[in-house]
């Protein structure tokens, strides 16, 4: 362990301490990762973040439309629907894509240590993000205020933390162990600091680890069980209850609870994806958020084409489930089970005129924690 893991595992120590993070130490922070084998096919990971961008240049021109309302405007949704002048579609970022490729650029730069004091400046210093949203807009102005980072992080179970995690696991490849839990951790709080907001990071970093591993799909019962494994002992007591639709005033309580009842009925009541987010609804808060992308891939991980898609049209807010769905279906398949047409369409900025940065992040990150 180098400095900066002992530096971070001791503040975080002293945060459940004292409290300041809001989370309950679970049995995840002893999960001990086993190495990456010399087998590991990093294309593996190139799918997880090429996933991540694609989902979000898929949905983000149509996002927040109700998906009856996105269907009347688009039709179904198949590809990129911003063409270039020679009527190519070309796929652009929003938020999801800069801040998660940002979190990858910064771990680059600090050679695959986590410093959080630094990557809340990347994400003050970086210039415009398209689509902000406002617990990350009032993270920025506490920090850009003065206040410390680990004080800047808002009380909010929205899916802003969650939609930029999947690089916290790439510097572990090579050595695994459990210093990604406490990255993590630190990373989700830093503008999120809630416990829907932060087991879910973790519950999804560790899925995503496994997801790596695959030889093929997981059983569908597997995404909602697994979840609930990981994040259960994460939060405590704290209860969320819906904030509309058919569930309204009928349920008060975990995340992981919501997600184990409600998606295993989904499924066996047959419903599609469009009827159970429906139900649920499938906006930026967790309630929301976790169930919307779990199901998708309950239904759709074995066809990395038709999980997209669906996330993009069956979905309020489409850009981030489908973003999150396209780390994990990129992590399940790899690179090379993503459409040809959607990687190649994929500007790869970060901002606004540097084409092919996401390319030479993930690049970059090959040289840096694999070969």
């Amino acid at each position: 362990m180098n400095e900066v893991h002992q530096h971070n595992s001791a503040r975080l120590r002293q945060m459940f301490q004292d409290k300041v993070i809001r989370l309950e130490r679970g049995a995840i922070f002893d999960l001990t990762l086993t190495p990456k084998g010399p087998g590991f096919d990093f294309d593996r990971v190139e799918g997880m973040l090429l996933g991540s961008a694609i989902g979000d240049a898929l949905g983000n021109t149509s996002e927040s439309k109700l998906p009856l309302v996105r269907r009347r405007l688009h039709g179904e949704i198949r590809d990129y629907l911003i063409c270039d002048r020679n009527g190519n579609a070309k796929g652009y970022p929003s938020d999801d894509t800069q801040l998660t490729f940002w979190t990858l650029e910064q771990l680059l730069e600090d050679e695959g240590s986590f410093v959080p004091e630094r990557l809340a400046r990347k994400f003050a210093d970086s210039g415009r993000i398209y689509g902000i949203g406002r617990t990350m807009k009032d993270f920025l102005d506490a920090f850009k205020s003065g206040r410390p980072w680990h004080e800047s992080g808002q009380h909010s179970a929205g899916n802003g933390a969650l939609m930029r995690i999947a690089p916290m696991l790439v510097p572990h490849l090579r050595h695994g162990g459990t210093d990604v839990w406490t990255d993590t951790a630190l990373a989700a709080m830093m503008t999120h600091n809630d416990h829907a907001s932060t087991s879910s990071c973790l519950a999804f970093t560790a899925m995503l680890w496994e997801l790596l591993d695959m030889r093929r799909p997981p059983e569908p019962a597997w995404w909602p069980r697994r979840y609930s494994e990981l994040a259960g002992d994460l939060q405590g007591n704290v209860g969320y209850a819906p904030r509309g639709g058919c569930l309204k005033n009928v349920f008060h309580g975990t995340l992981s609870d919501f997600v184990l009842d409600k998606l295993e009925w989904a499924y066996a009541e047959n419903l599609n994806t469009f009827e159970a987010c429906d139900i649920w609804l499938s906006g930026a808060y967790l309630l929301e958020t976790v169930p919307s992308a779990l199901y998708i891939l309950m239904r759709h991980a074995h066809d990395p084409e038709e999980a997209l898609v669906r996330a993009v049209n069956d979905t309020k807010d489409n850009d981030t489930i489908a973003s999150i769905v396209g780390a994990a279906v990129g992590a399940l398949h790899g690179k090379r089970r993503l459409p040809a047409r959607w990687v190649a369409g994929l500007t790869g900025r970060t901002m606004a005129r540097d084409d092919g940065k996401v390319f030479s992040l993930i690049a970059e990150a090959r040289t840096e924690f694999w070969r």
